[in-house]
């Protein structure tokens, strides 16, 4: 049986070459039985072992050698609230911060705004990191969603699977990137409900369902 730990571990190291994250900033999770295991706090993912996972409980304890990252409550909150969601992701990629701490929503400027379940993708409000102030926040803003971003902070996207997790944090980060290049050209134009709706029926059967 393949083990979880050794998968989350490879996800978080996969992080930077990604251009999602440097040092260790971030953090990741899967979720497992009636908890979930999470990434150490402070720990560089280079040099991560199974036994250096720490596996949490939805009351907050924890089990392991290691102390969970500072911001588990949201990755709590998400499983406890949301039961299709099996992987959480957060990090502190360079566009996305860059929105981030603009407090700005990302309208339908691309139809891949869908991909994340809705016409836009939400800023949380600010809280401080690893607060429940935050996790609340962040809840809300993800509200029929898979993504968010988090004021003055990164981004927070939630997946079925690591491997999914892992797609939308880089297609979120991609989607950051291209909205600030066309915001230096000008206002780019938003697709419309009636267009979103549209793109939003044809991705409810899109892909390998």
């Amino acid at each position: 049986m393949p083990d979880l730990r050794l998968d989350l571990i490879a996800t978080a190291r996969a992080m930077q070459p990604a251009g999602l994250n440097r040092g260790t900033a971030g953090n990741v999770s899967v979720r497992s039985g009636a908890g979930f295991y999470i990434t150490p706090t402070g720990m560089p993912y280079a040099t991560l072992q199974a036994d250096d996972i720490p596996l949490m409980a939805l009351d907050g304890s924890h089990q392991g050698r290691r102390k969970p990252s500072s911001e588990w409550r949201f990755h709590r909150d998400l499983y406890a609230s949301r039961p299709e969601v099996g992987a959480v992701l957060h990090a502190h990629s360079p566009f996305a911060v860059s929105l981030a701490c603009l407090r700005y929503d990302i309208p339908a400027f691309h139809y891949m705004i869908a991909r994340f379940g809705g016409d836009s993708i939400r800023c949380a409000d600010y809280a401080i990191f690893g607060s429940p102030e935050l996790s609340t926040a962040a809840l809300a803003a993800m509200h029929e969603r898979k993504a968010c971003l988090l004021a003055n902070h990164g981004l927070l996207v939630a997946g079925r699977d690591l491997a999914e997790a892992m797609a939308l944090a880089i297609e979120l980060e991609e989607l950051c990137e291209q909205y600030w290049r066309a915001c230096q050209l000008g206002q780019p134009v938003i697709l419309s409900h009636d267009e979103m709706t549209a793109v939003l029926a044809k991705f409810a059967g899109y892909g390998q369902q």
